[in-house]
Order: C-alpha cells, then structure tokens, then sequence
C-alpha cells in the first residue's frame, strides 16, 4: 500500500472548491488515489479541518448538513492519525517552523513528511516550497 501526508490544504478542497483549476484537479486526484493509497496525518488534523469548516460556515459557503455530511465522508477514507506528532513539537517541529519559516501547524506536516519519509499532498504554496528544500517530494496520485 503507497502511503503519503495529507495536508489540509488539500483535503479541504474536496468540500469547498478552489477556484483555481489547477488546485482542484490535483485536491480532485488526490482524492481518487485514496482508493490505492493511506493517508498519513499529524493528530492535529481533524482540530484543522473543523476550524476551516466552522469558518465556511459562518462565511455562508456551506451548511451545517453538508458539513456533517462532508464529515462523514472524511471518516470512511483511509485517513491514519500519526500517533506521535505532538511528541515532536518541541523539538523537530519547533526547529522545522523556525528554519522554514512556517506556522507550527504546517511544520507539523513537514516533520511527519520527513520522519515517515513520505511524500506530501499540499496546496500551500510555503509548505511546498519548505518540503522541497528539505527533499520532500509533492504527493502526486
């Protein structure tokens, strides 16, 4: 089984489109190859995708009932939490968000990315840009 880090960034395109068609048809790929492949996600993941949700919701670009449908969608996905992502946030994540420059959250992305030695599915541009200096390839379906 082919395993590689979901990004939010990601994930979130599944239920709210981009408008950049290139983001959605990757997000739109990425999706389709979960068919065949795990996702790896850091055990902040789910607290992330809730507060994106929350906040298209007070924006009025989904419903309470397409959230809770849209959730329950995430469930049945082969989506596996890393059991020791906050056991590295201060020390690998630390330093990680501090030598790239990147929020802890999306350091925490990174470091499972280069403890797993995995590839990483992102739309965010820095996230993206720090993987590949760290010799993390993009996830590609």
């Amino acid at each position: 089984m082919n395993y590689f880090v979901l990004d939010n960034s990601v994930a979130m395109r599944w239920h709210l489109a981009s408008l950049k068609v290139t983001d959605q048809k990757y997000a739109e790929s990425t999706l389709k190859s979960l068919t065949v492949a795990v996702a790896l996600v850091p055990n902040l993941w789910h607290l992330e995708a809730v507060n994106v949700l929350l906040g298209a919701e007070k924006r009025n670009e989904t419903t309470v009932g397409e959230v809770e449908g849209f959730i329950s969608q995430l469930e049945n996905l082969p989506i596996q939490v890393d059991p020791l992502t906050s056991h590295q946030s201060f020390t690998r994540t630390l330093s990680l968000a501090r030598a790239y420059k990147l929020s802890s959250y999306d350091a925490a992305y990174l470091e499972l990315a280069i403890r797993e030695g995995l590839a990483i599915a992102t739309l965010d541009k820095d996230l993206l840009k720090a993987a590949k200096k760290a010799g993390i390839k993009r996830y590609s379906a």
